[in-house]
């Protein structure tokens, strides 16, 4: 277990969102994490694009009416007019994707640490502009692949660093789901409708909403960069405006091979996100609905089921909060983001640098790779399935 004293971590902080108000689904996951550790309060906040339902879900969650913003212009605004000691030490961004470019430059510029959910920007444009803001500010800056957080990626990350099995060879990563096998857009489901909406959500659908995960969790535990890929990229329910399945090859800079798989119409899967990676040394296995348990193969052993707070499992255990044989999922897998971003900004004031969780979360670095990968996925795609340079 880890305690606010090996973070460094003294007091809460103060943060605002934006988005997440009346209807979201993941603005309340985000709240949830920011506050499983009692590290941070939620006291400001600009819930919708509409001034009038901003307001009221904002009434709903108990924020104070001077700190309820109708639009997140006058939050930052009104943040900013704030004494240092009172304003928020950061902003949590759950709108949809095409808002979180001009929302995340202007907070960064303004000096305040930003969370952000993925996909991080629209384009490798605004991606660079986003980066080339953040170093100049040097605000932490957060993204929420909030599955590199379980105890067990973790784990994993550092059989892999350690050579436990060897130089890796060979990587199988899948996100499959079946919430979107009909054309649920057509019914005014919130989620599916801005999801499958090329304004909203970008030139991708499944590719950028889950696909990003699936190369996140590969690079994380491999730590390899994608040298080159070919994909597959289908619209299968007929009449939808963006891709629902994609099958990507990929060539990785150490000469390793992957395949990546996403769809969100298999019928029967509701969060099937999984990864294989094989060395010339053994093998790892890990499936994010059981994420308790990680299977180690061994070149020259049986397997091995590795478990948070087990006596292999070490690597991992500052990001277990419960005695061995608990499960934690995903929102605590959630809240390390967030743990790990808090603490990297108590430790940037302390003039120390972070350690721990606080080194351990996507960076601004890592959503620009992010939203390189959707842009080539779908270059590729739209070649036919032609190899593109990545």
């Amino acid at each position: 277990m880890v305690s606010g004293k090996n973070l460094g971590l003294t007091g809460k902080l103060r943060y605002g969102m934006v988005g997440g108000g009346r209807d979201a689904f993941i603005g309340a996951v985000h709240r949830m994490a920011a506050a499983l550790d009692g590290q941070a309060d939620f006291v400001a906040g600009a819930l919708s694009s509409s001034p009038e339902k901003s307001r009221a879900s904002g009434h709903d969650l108990g924020l104070a009416d001077e700190r309820n913003y109708g639009s997140w212009q006058d939050m930052l605004a009104g943040e900013c007019k704030r004494a240092p000691g009172d304003r928020i030490d950061f902003v949590s961004i759950v709108t949809p994707n095409h808002v979180h470019f001009p929302v995340a430059k202007a907070f960064a510029e303004a000096g305040i640490h930003v969370v952000l959910d993925k996909p991080m920007v629209l384009s490798s444009e605004e991606a660079g502009q986003l980066v080339a803001a953040v170093e100049k500010s040097g605000v932490v800056f957060a993204v929420t692949y909030n599955y590199t957080g379980y105890p067990m990626v973790k784990q994993a990350a550092h059989l892999v660093r350690s050579g436990a099995i060897g130089r890796v060879r060979k990587v199988f990563v899948e996100y499959h789901q079946g919430w979107l096998s009909a054309k649920l857009e057509d019914s005014g489901q919130k989620q599916a409708s801005w999801r499958t909406d090329p304004k909203r959500s970008g030139i991708a659908g499944c590719v950028g909403d889950i696909g990003t995960h699936a190369e996140n969790l590969a690079h994380t535990i491999t730590g390899l960069d994608i040298a080159e890929l070919c994909a597959d990229v289908t619209t299968f329910v007929e009449g939808r405006a963006l891709d629902d399945d994609a099958a990507v090859l990929l060539r990785f800079s150490n000469g390793a091979r992957g395949t990546l798989t996403c769809s969100q119409v298999c019928y029967g899967e509701e969060n099937g996100l999984a990864i294989r990676v094989y060395g010339t040394n053994g093998g790892l296995a890990w499936r994010q609905e059981e994420p308790n348990f990680l299977v180690h193969t061994p070149g020259d052993g049986a397997k091995r089921i590795l478990k948070p707070g087990g006596a292999e499992s070490g690597a991992g255990a500052h990001a277990v909060r419960l005695p061995p044989g608990h499960p934690e999922a995903f929102i605590e897998a959630f809240a390390n983001v967030y743990r790990g971003a808090i603490a990297a900004i108590r430790a940037k004031r302390a003039g120390e640098q972070p350690s721990g969780l606080g080194v351990e979360f996507p960076t601004v670095h890592d959503g620009a790779r992010g939203v390189r990968f959707i842009e080539r996925v779908i270059e590729s795609g739209r070649k036919g399935g032609a190899w593109v340079k990545f």
